[in-house]
């Protein structure tokens, strides 16, 4: 249990989700240019530093977590590891993080990876969870820089992919944080967070999560538009964000049964955005190649 607890506090199914998300960028932008020792710096690092936000959001969440149903359970409320032992794991991983992507990558993807961070510790988890129903705004640019990170690896540049790629998963991120606030509304309401299902309603928040779908939708295929991928991508992009909005549009039915209602939409989020992480992978038609790849190749 000692060694799990530092598992445990960096909240791994996060970590695995954004994971993907950095790869489908990369390959995105590699265009079948694959160069290993880029690849794993851009993963390793990253993750790394995305287990240390987490961390560092553990520690400062403990007091909201405590009065949650979902999160009572969680290393830093129990007292499984010690605050000191949070700050130092988060702090160290951190470091190391920025460490491999600074030696291995770039600064672009660097930059990106320090805006995420500091977004989603300094500005989300400080003030913005806590104090405004915008915080889910906030917070969906700090979940919007994995793949970007991994894009920028390795174009070196941030250009309108990356734009893409941000805005995309900026739109993902909020259907996706509002279905999660409906389905937990009690958690968030004892915690006295101001999500919007909280602040202004479920049936409010039921418009939003439909009209970020539909901007998804159209986000996701500004990728083919712009020329990055082809029409396979495109045929994904069409077709699972037909589905996602069809499945939230099944909200105002009279009987609907909120609670499950947002499960379904929440996990079929999961499920839209790694197909499309993949989709992107897989019919690139970037051909960018960075300074890093061109002694490989």
């Amino acid at each position: 249990m000692k060694l799990k607890r530092y598992f445990l506090v960096v909240k791994p199914g996060i970590i695995f989700g954004n994971l993907i998300a950095t790869i489908g960028g990369y390959f995105l932008a590699a265009n079948g240019h694959f160069d290993l020792s880029l690849f794993v710096a851009a993963m390793v690092g990253l993750s790394l530093v995305v287990a240390s936000g987490c961390a560092l959001n553990n520690y400062i969440d403990r007091d909201i977590d405590s009065r949650m149903e979902r999160t009572k359970n969680r290393v830093t409320v129990t007292g499984v590891i010690s605050v000191a032992q949070t700050i130092s794991h988060g702090c160290l991983l951190g470091v190391v993080g920025f460490a491999v992507l600074a030696i291995w990558t770039n600064w672009v993807a660097v930059a990106f990876a320090a805006f995420g961070f500091i977004i989603y510790v300094g500005v989300y988890s400080l003030y913005m969870k806590r104090h405004s129903v915008y915080g889910t705004l906030v917070g969906s640019l700090s979940g919007a820089v994995p793949p970007v990170v991994g894009y920028c690896a390795v174009a070196g540049q941030f250009d309108s992919g990356a734009a893409i790629l941000l805005l995309m998963f900026c739109l993902w991120q909020m259907p996706h944080s509002y279905a999660i606030a409906i389905f937990r509304y009690n958690d968030y309401k004892a915690a006295n967070i101001p999500v919007l299902p909280v602040v202004k309603g479920v049936q409010h928040a039921k418009g939003h999560i439909v009209s970020y779908i539909v901007a998804f939708g159209f986000a996701a295929g500004m990728l083919t538009v712009s020329g990055y991928v082809g029409f396979g991508y495109l045929a994904v992009a069409i077709a699972t964000s037909l589905w996602w909005l069809h499945m939230a549009l099944k909200g105002y039915r009279k009987d609907n049964d909120d609670v499950a209602w947002a499960r379904r939409v929440f996990f079929a989020s999961i499920l839209i955005i790694t197909s499309l992480s993949v989709a992107m992978a897989v019919d690139s038609h970037i051909g960018v190649i960075s300074p890093a790849m061109t002694s490989s190749i």
